[in-house]
């Protein structure tokens, strides 16, 4: 069954299959006509991925509104390595 004909799948799913196709058009070892089969359906799963996350984020922006409607947005600080584990080493004591 080719993947254009399968049910949807999941993100991780889909990420999943397109990483695969990628590994198999890396390999260079396909026939012309294998390669452009994978390739469209790279092309639709990479869509189909970028739609799931476009609709994640107008969740997670509705989700983040204040009292009036409007969104708040605010910068994520990922920790710093060595603020992590100074953190936990503190709480240990």
């Amino acid at each position: 069954m080719k993947i254009s004909e399968e049910q949807p799948k999941s993100f991780e799913a889909s990420l999943e299959a397109l990483e695969q196709i990628v590994h198999q058009l890396e390999s260079g070892d396909l026939p012309l006509e294998k390669s452009l089969e994978l390739f469209e359906d790279g092309i639709r799963l990479s869509r189909q991925c970028q739609e799931r996350l476009n609709q994640a984020e107008r969740r997670i922006e509705v989700l983040l509104r204040d009292n009036q409607g409007r969104p708040v947005v605010s910068a994520f600080e990922a920790p710093i390595a060595n603020e992590t584990s100074a953190r936990d080493d503190e709480s240990n004591f």
